[in-house]
């Protein structure tokens, strides 16, 4: 694949951003990145993409041969549906975040699911990047003690589109739910209290369409530890992710991704390679443990590293921290669960 067949594949799918990238990159750095486009598997990516695809819901789950791996890639608001279909079928299910913005609907198919030997994953993948599974072997091996204060960065490196916005379900349940899921992974246990102060000042589009797009929240861990996500919609730099977990006889932390850990030191001053720009440069690897495990578990009659529990646990929290944003104060998870 060449740099205008790299453009054109990245047209097709909507990531003008990534092209802007692609554009401003030296000979061997773009190399690299069209190596890296040139191996994605766009029908993976149609679920996780900024395109808001139609998959209408009269589409009919293929009679069961063996084992099939059904990967949603309807909208947010089908994959209930498309995953209950596919329950039904007698059909593992692999379905991307969030399983649904409705608790009433992911019950739907934990009750589904309910007395059959069906797998079922949810697309957490941040979970097996090599930075954040170090992180949390770390935590786990009681490497610095007893949990006391997470603290997760998560910024984008530019906003979605407007369109995107409207029917992601808000920046908590789109963006944030990662974070939510990752602050239960390094905790080790879930939260039980969420407080958000929120604000537009990325795109003023954003908070017409009646989300935010920076926010700082505050979570009280079931362990006691306290957790501390930000969020932003923009960062010039690139794909900030960075976590650090400070505890009882110690400190973790890990950094960002780029192109190369050289660092250059003149008279000039002291500069390194900005993060990763794109989702799938910085988690390419980490989309395909993820479903590397779950045929693992489908093989060897195994639970999946992240069950529809966990898919639940991280759509609680960001419901609480959309109330907690509206109202202007602390939200019990036991307030969503009622």
């Amino acid at each position: 694949m060449n740099k205008q067949e790299a453009i054109n594949a990245l047209k097709e799918h909507n990531q003008e951003h990534v092209i802007k990238r692609l554009e401003a990159l030296d000979e061997v750095s773009a190399k690299k990145l069209i190596a890296q486009v040139a191996s994605i598997d766009w029908s993976v990516v149609e679920s996780i993409n900024h395109k808001a695809e139609d998959n209408s819901s009269d589409r009919k789950v293929e009679p069961l041969e063996a084992v099939e791996i059904k990967d949603i890639k309807a909208n947010k608001d089908k994959y209930t549906a498309k995953g209950i279909e596919a329950i039904k079928a007698g059909k593992h299910v692999f379905c991307e975040k969030p399983i649904d913005h409705d608790i009433a609907k992911i019950k739907e198919v934990i009750d589904a699911l309910e007395g059959t030997n069906l797998k079922y994953q949810v697309g957490f993948n941040r979970r097996f990047d090599h930075n954040f599974e170090s992180l949390q072997q770390a935590v786990a091996a009681g490497k610095v003690g007893k949990p006391e204060i997470i603290k997760i960065t998560s910024r984008d490196p530019e906003p979605p589109s407007i369109d995107y916005v409207k029917v992601s379900g808000g920046m908590f349940l789109d963006m944030t739910i990662h974070d939510f899921d990752m602050v239960r992974y390094l905790a080790g246990c879930d939260a039980t209290e969420v407080y958000v102060q929120s604000a537009n000042l990325v795109d003023p589009a954003i908070g017409e369409a009646g989300d935010v797009d920076t926010a700082v929240i505050t979570l009280q861990m079931e362990n006691g530890a306290i957790a501390v996500i930000d969020n932003c919609r923009r960062a010039s730099y690139g794909y900030d992710q960075r976590a650090e977990v400070f505890g009882s006889d110690g400190m973790a932390a890990i950094s960002n991704d780029s192109q190369s850990s050289t660092v250059i030191s003149n008279a000039e001053g002291v500069t390194g390679e900005k993060p990763m720009f794109f989702f799938l440069e910085r988690y390419m690897d980490a989309y395909g443990k993820e479903v590397a495990a779950f045929i693992d578990a489908i093989v060897n009659d195994k639970e999946t590293p992240l069950n529809v529990y966990d898919g639940l646990k991280p759509v609680l929290m960001g419901l609480a921290a959309k109330k907690s944003s509206e109202e202007h104060r602390p939200v019990k998870i036991s307030e969503i669960m009622e």
